[in-house]
């Protein structure tokens, strides 16, 4: 490195001495100067992002009991309806058959009272009894009736508990962790469920824009927010490893409130998931492309830092240089950057040498390309021996 930076000043020296032989200035201050234009740019924004599955379905027991049988394991792609877990059943087994018998049971006395209520009747009408009595066989018929709805309920809600001892996928997806085993006492109260569902062949990935940039986006579409969203360009999926997805996405949904604590709003971006890459709870970022047609894009090598400020020399009339603070898109190429503001159309900026500069200086401005052409006959001249090492 010292003899690159020792042979960069003796090319230097050299020249300056050369071109003095040839009547040039003693001092070389010739400084390589383009001027601002206006162009045409595709930039991208990135936003972090949380990847759903398009229903996350938590499975969790609607009875107690313990597990019998795990029919599913842990990454493993089921059917809706496909039976997953068993828990004992016995307890519930004998519950529908007592409600059976109780059924049975019931219906024995409704048909020996409606007998009684036929006899009720006959005597009724050879007034051997009285109208109370007739009503009272009625009321206990219908009392009979009642017990048998009740009794067909009581059925039924046991029926339902026996159902739900065969524990079933409510969706098609992939199955997540299991934490529970064979043999582990599992009720309705439980806090964490037996696993759950996701359905991958498609995936939302959600992000968060700021109020500001979607006041921005509200102001591009004629007809708001949501035919903004509609005209949005596809976007693409950064991954956790820096490799972007091979699938791309599209906006479909911004959420209607702005979140008070940080002041975004919730937006979604929907990608196929055709091979399970993606998998719910995964993170990545969302990468949107943004068009302009009046860019100021710079080269990096024209710009200082200092304080995490950026500065470039811009050159005057009088060809002395001025540093002036500009700021920038937050993302680049890594050779360029896009200027938001210190810089107009028109401007002549220094882009080499800046490092050397003072505030101040009067320079030579010439083209990059003569300045390339400098270095170039610089080398040669160095090769050929004609400039001392």
């Amino acid at each position: 490195m010292k003899k690159v930076a020792f042979l960069t000043m003796a090319l230097l020296a050299v020249c300056s001495c050369g071109n003095k032989q040839q009547g040039l200035p003693e001092a070389d201050n010739r400084m390589a100067v383009i001027t601002v234009q206006a162009q045409k740019a595709e930039l991208s924004v990135t936003y972090p992002a949380s990847i759903k599955g398009i229903q996350d379905v938590e499975i969790r027991p609607k009875i107690s009991g313990f597990i019998t049988r795990i029919n599913v394991k842990e990454g493993q792609v089921v059917s809706k309806g496909q039976v997953l877990f068993q828990i004992d059943n016995a307890q519930y087994a004998a519950a529908v058959k007592a409600a059976k018998a109780q059924i049975e049971v019931v219906k024995s006395n409704i048909a020996t009272q409606e007998l009684t209520l036929e006899n009720k009747r006959l005597l009724r009408s050879k007034e051997i009894i009285s109208d109370y009595d007739l009503k009272l066989a009625e009321n206990n018929l219908q009392s009979l009736k009642a017990q048998l709805a009740a009794a067909q309920a009581q059925l039924a809600s046991a029926q339902d508990n026996l159902n739900w001892c065969t524990v079933t996928s409510p969706a098609s997806g992939v199955i997540g962790m299991i934490p529970l085993k064979v043999g582990a006492l599992v009720g309705p109260s439980m806090v964490e469920p037996f696993t759950t569902v996701s359905d991958m062949g498609t995936v939302y990935a959600y992000f968060s824009m700021t109020e500001k940039q979607l006041l921005g986006l509200a102001r591009t579409g004629n007809g708001g927010v949501q035919e903004a969203i509609r005209q949005m360009p596809v976007v693409s999926l950064q991954l956790a490893d820096g490799s972007l997805y091979e699938e791309q996405g599209k906006v479909d949904a911004v959420g209607g409130v702005i979140d008070a604590a940080t002041g975004a709003v919730q937006m979604r971006a929907t990608f196929g998931n055709p091979h399970r890459i993606l998998r719910s709870g995964g993170s990545a970022n969302i990468v949107m492309p943004v068009f302009s047609d009046n860019a100021i894009i710079i080269p990096q090598t024209a710009t200082t830092e200092i304080q995490d400020k950026k500065f470039v020399y811009v050159v005057g009339k009088d060809n002395k240089v001025a540093s002036t603070e500009i700021t920038v898109e937050s993302q680049n190429d890594g050779s360029t950057y896009v200027v938001t503001s210190g810089l107009n159309v028109g401007d002549r900026i220094v882009v080499e040498g800046v490092q050397n500069l003072k505030n101040g200086q009067e320079i030579r401005p010439i083209t990059p390309e003569e300045s390339a052409k400098m270095r170039e006959d610089a080398k040669q001249d160095i090769k050929e021996g004609k400039l001392p090492f």
